[in-house]
């Protein structure tokens, strides 16, 4: 304890200037604390950091300067500037034996590291020899940066010393060493999993305060696993007991409170353990009434321990007792001048009235105050108690009072939040449909797009569905109110999208179906809205198709269509879009004009939006077509799952029919090759740059592709004349010619342009404009208090739904619409499981021109994954079939490299490539040397062998020559790798 006072006032001294401060330094506080703008803290900084990187750096610095250069650091720190070039100088402080430096040095280092950095390591053996010290404080020092700079991989370094100073004779050392297992237990719990019992015996520990530390990583595992700790019930109750008693020092209190930390925790722990276990809870209501009785309400830490205690009436099992006097504690605090208090109050009540919906009219006044009250988080709090205790009989008034607020509030993150719970009302409470349509008609056009869209396909299934009932007098006066309200509100300057969909949609099919307006009318008013709104493809889309609807039913109906010159200009307009989308809608709208009256009944029939609609999948309806096809000599189709593994194409189509000739390029593999010729003589009718060769017709057949069109010279005959492209280096374009590479990034290229186009549909009919709504907000009439109370407050208690056909209604088009949104997550999962089995197929063929190839055998390895050293280098390489090229053995990729192992790679390919290799790309000479090969009908030989024979190489020189390849002049040292 004397030591404890000598450095008080050693500190006391040093602030005053007199104890290793200079006048440089008080200097320093005082010009920052009197800098007149940011600009000159940040010039006078600069300057002191450019100050200390040249003394800090010089030799034979004295302890005592070193201590205030470090000191001057933390304070450069805390005004956010850097000060990294002094970490290590703390670092070193932390070594000194000195008691104020080590402290300084540990302080210094806890604010300027994180558990990541990199000086971490330097100060770990510091910490293991400081938690064995004699001297406490130094223990106490080391336990504090333990609980700050100790990391995952560090703490088996520390742990047992720690583990160690549990028993220590010091309650500081013993409560330091508490916090630092807790800490341990948020960094990697499997690493102090085994000492859990330590905190139960910890928490009979004779301190009080070793206790109180003990209570919070209990708490912490009680909430992970409350049934492992039912047993210390008993204990929590008797430790509340003794503190609420005051038997502990007087050292503990806090404002005439006893340690009220200790109590509001233990309540926590108590609330966890008593919830949903009567047994459990009957041992706590005794102590939790006395804290109520006992508890003084005159300040705030008193109030904040009465407020704990309601939570934890409200978590345990009720009790009547202590829900009375649970309420009248709310009852104060909802009666005070305090907004906090009433906060408090109006939150402790929306948790009691989960239990007992009665508390909540005791205080209907109260909360009408504070509805009323200017304070903008406490009307934000009384809103969700109001959502809390709607039912059929007050939703009308409550969802009424929340669009008004939702109308004049500008934060768009609350708004949307609102406005969804007012969804979530008026869907699950609702008295009427009409009423339920009109309030969304509200939300809408005053949330914009922060509605959800969900509520705009649940309102039009309400709209198409009606009562639910055989009422088809009351479904049509439905649908005709909506549609009237629609007339009136499709005036506004500016509407959501969201919302103009809707419309759109009713106005399409229920616009003429009661014939109180005409199809012209109707027609006239979604031109104006695709013409208001023509920034917005969605909602062209939605009025291009309601004008199909509504021309449909004309038709239908046996009524003459006069199409207005207005939306024949639309029509024109979208059949020349940039958008698929827009143009597919326009083409359709005039196939379905120019149609006759049954056959447009039959395409669109009336009042059938809700109807399922059934989809065969197998295409049943065509088998007729498919037979008489096959019977004409047609093609069975192959699936194309099936389509790998089939052996040979030609079974599949008749070979005594000559193939027509194809202006375009071919992708099918050569026929096998035959044997070399002795010589060959090209045609001398053509130029060498332009040699044109037979080429045979393919003894089998092949699948057609829809490719681009690409001319190409051919005679009447079964044979064509080609280009020789071999060998002769493109101009433009890619390096090669018909690489597979090419054609099969194409492929993929052209797929995800599909996917995206949909994707980006998709976005664009989700996605919101924000808009502003430019009404000005009501002026709201505010009812008498005792009125609205009645309002709110009135009716059954019981928060149950009213037994009417309209809100079962509205309750079913909810739930359907729920599990229809669960519809695109299975699409998403049904990708994810596409791409997945598309990612497990087998490595593609590196000669493939694009096209699926017949395969005899199993797939090759990748030579791209054995180069990476990706596969077991003894894995046994399988034979492949490449169609012309033949069956070959996989060729030694690594034999490229002179000097390189070919196998057993245990690293990267960068790491294992020699510096002299060779500089060019590894896929583009592939790509260079397979299209050559394969556009001369030449094959590869069937063993790749290397070495210095000079007649092996004359042959394969020989046997090149006799092929037709020539070596590409961009990479001949691969090819003559490859082939020897």
């Amino acid at each position: 304890m004397e030591q404890l006072k000598t450095i008080g006032r050693e500190l006391a001294m040093g602030s005053q200037g007199g104890f290793g401060q200079s006048k440089e330094f008080l200097e320093l506080v005082k010009s920052i604390g009197e800098a007149r703008s940011k600009a000159e803290e940040d010039r006078i900084v600069l300057h002191e950091i450019e100050t200390l990187k040249r003394r800090i750096s010089e030799p034979d610095i004295p302890k005592r300067k070193m201590k205030e250069f470090i000191i001057r650091l933390v304070y450069i720190e805390m005004l956010g500037h850097d000060a990294s070039f002094g970490y290590i100088h703390a670092v070193k402080m932390t070594h000194d034996d000195t008691l104020l430096l080590k402290r300084t040095g540990y302080l210094a280092v806890t604010l300027f590291l994180n558990d990541d950095h990199d000086l971490i390591i330097l100060i770990v053996n510091t910490i293991q020899k400081d938690l064995k010290s004699d001297n406490y404080l130094i223990v106490c020092a080391a336990l504090n940066a333990v609980c700050r700079l100790i990391n995952d991989e560090t703490i088996p370094a520390v742990l047992p010393q720690v583990v160690d100073l549990l028993g220590h004779q010091k309650e500081a050392v013993r409560k330091k060493a508490i916090m630092a297992l807790h800490r341990f237990y948020h960094k990697s719990p499997s690493s102090v999993s085994h000492l859990f019992s330590n905190f139960r015996k910890r928490l009979c520990d004779n301190d009080p305060g070793v206790m109180g530390a003990t209570l919070c990583p209990l708490f912490d595992l009680i909430t992970v696993d409350v049934n492992s700790y039912k047993d210390l019930v008993l204990s929590f109750v008797s430790i509340l007991k003794q503190v609420a008693e005051r038997r502990l020092p007087k050292g503990y209190d806090y404002h005439q409170m006893p340690a009220p930390f200790i109590q509001i925790r233990l309540l926590k722990i108590l609330a966890l353990l008593g919830s949903s276990d009567k047994i459990a809870s009957e041992k706590m209501y005794t102590v939790v009434g006395d804290i109520f009785r006992k508890c003084d309400s005159m300040s705030n830490i008193g109030n904040a321990v009465l407020y704990e205690c309601i939570c934890c009436v409200s978590s345990i099992y009720p009790n009547p007792k202590l829900l009375e006097a649970a309420a009248d504690v709310i009852s104060r605090f909802l009666k005070s001048d305090s907004h906090n208090l009433k906060y408090m109050g109006i939150d402790a009540l929306g948790r009691l009235i989960k239990i007992s919906p009665e508390i909540a009219e005791q205080h209907q006044l109260a909360v009408i105050d504070c509805l009323e009250d200017p304070d903008d988080t406490l009307k934000r709090k009384t809103f969700e108690l109001l959502y809390k205790m709607t039912k059929s009989s007050n939703v009308e008034v409550i969802v009424d009072r929340m669009i008004d607020y939702m109308i004049s509030i500008n934060d768009n993150h609350y708004k949307t939040y609102i406005a969804s719970r007012c969804v979530e009302l008026a869907e699950q409470f609702a008295p009427s449909n009409h009423w339920f349509i009109q309030t969304m008609n509200k939300v809408f056009e005053h949330a914009g797009d922060l509605v959800n869209i969900k509520v705009a396909h649940n309102l039009m299934r309400l709209i198409a569905e009606g009562f639910g009932e055989d009422d088809d007098a009351a479904d049509s006066q439905l649908r005709s109110s909506a549609v009237e309200s629609y007339l009136r509100i499709i005036g506004e300057p500016k509407l959501p999208s969201v919302f103009l969909q809707v419309i759109c949609w009713v106005f399409g099919e229920y616009g003429t179906a009661d014939g109180k307006y005409s199809a012209s009318y109707i027609t006239g008013k979604l031109c104006d809205v695709a013409e208001a709104y023509s920034n917005d493809e969605t909602v062209k889309a939605y009025a291009v198709t309601a004008l199909m609807k509504i021309y449909a039913f004309e038709i239908a109906s046996g009524r003459k269509v006069d199409m207005l010159p207005e939306c024949q200009s639309l029509v024109e307009e979208l059949s020349a879009s940039h958008s698929t989308d827009l143009q597919q809608r326009a083409y359709e709208l005039q196939a379905v004009v120019s149609l006759d009256a049954h056959a447009v009944e039959s395409i669109m029939p009336l009042d059938a939006s809700c109807e399922d609609i059934e989809i065969d999948k197998n295409l049943s309806f065509l088998n007729s077509y498919v037979q008489q096809s096959l019977e004409n000599g047609a093609q069975p189709y192959i699936p194309e799952s099936q389509r790998s593994g089939v052996l040979d194409i030609s079974n599949f189509r008749s070979q005594d029919q000559p193939e027509a000739s194809m202006h375009g390029l071919r992708f099918e593999a050569y026929e096998l090759p035959k044997a070399p010729l002795t010589s060959r003589t090209p045609p001398a009718s053509v130029a060498p740059s332009t040699e044109l060769i037979p080429v045979p017709e393919p003894s089998y057949s092949r699948e057609t592709h829809q490719v681009a069109s690409v001319p190409s010279i051919s005679d009447a005959g079964s044979t064509e004349l080609r280009l020789r492209l071999d060998g002769v280096q493109r101009k433009w374009g890619k390096p090669t010619y018909s690489s597979p590479t090419s054609s099969t990034s194409n492929a993929s290229q052209s797929t995800s342009n599909g996917v995206t186009q949909v994707d980006s549909a998709a976005n664009v009919n989700s996605k919101a404009r924000n808009t502003h709504d430019s009404r000005k907000p009501q002026a709201e009439i505010t009812p008498e208090k005792q009125k609205l109370a009645a309002s709110l407050f009135g009716g059954p208690s019981k928060t149950e739904k009213r037994p009417t056909s309209a809100s079962h209604k509205v309750a079913k088009a909810s739930s359907h619409a729920a599990e229809k949104s669960q519809a695109p997550k299975a699409a998403v999962v049904s990708n994810q499981a596409t791409l997945e089995k598309i990612n497990h197929q087998p490595p593609p063929d590196l000669l493939d021109l694009g096209e699926p190839t017949v395969t005899n055998s199993a797939p090759s390895v990748d030579p791209f994954k054995q180069l990476e050293g990706l596969l077991d280098p003894t894995q046994v390489t399988s034979t492949v079939n490449h169609g012309a090229v033949g069956a070959t053995e996989t060729p030694d990729i690594m034999a490229l490299y002179v000097g390189t192992p070919a196998g057993g790679q245990s690293s990267s390919a960068e790491n294992s490539l020699p510096s002299n290799s060779y500089d060019v790309n590894l896929t583009s000479e592939l790509s260079t040397l397979t299209s050559g090969a394969t556009n001369a009908g030449a094959t590869l030989p069937t063993q790749f062998t290397k070495g210095p024979n000079p007649k092996d190489a004359l042959e394969k020189d020989a046997l090149v020559r006799q092929m037709g390849v020539t070596p590409s002049s961009q990479n001949p040292n691969l090819f003559s790798d490859l082939l020897g």
